[in-house]
């Protein structure tokens, strides 16, 4: 399992905001997912992944505690303005 954590300052300590497991044929196991490697092989499980988005609530927070500035502005990190029509700065 990859875990993606991020620091929340406000809890002094970092948190679980996404994960990654390699479950292999655990899963397709039990949803019977196969297939055939060639036309005459015999069918066999899929090895999957089981991962999560992210946890929203806990990314925001961390982008707010991370980016905010003295004088209770957000920067908004470079990453994210081009999600956010170009803006810098928020507050």
């Amino acid at each position: 399992t990859y875990d993606i954590e991020v620091w929340l300052p406000g809890q002094n300590t970092y948190r679980e905001i996404s994960s990654c497991s390699n479950c292999e044929d655990f899963q397709a196991r039990r949803a019977q997912i196969r297939y055939r490697p060639d036309k005459k092989a015999r069918p066999v499980f899929v090895h999957t992944l089981n991962g999560s988005g992210l946890a929203v609530g806990r990314t925001l927070v961390s982008v707010l505690e991370n980016y905010q500035q003295k004088d209770g502005t957000v920067v908004v990190p470079e990453a994210l303005r081009p999600y956010m029509g170009g803006l810098e700065r928020i507050g």
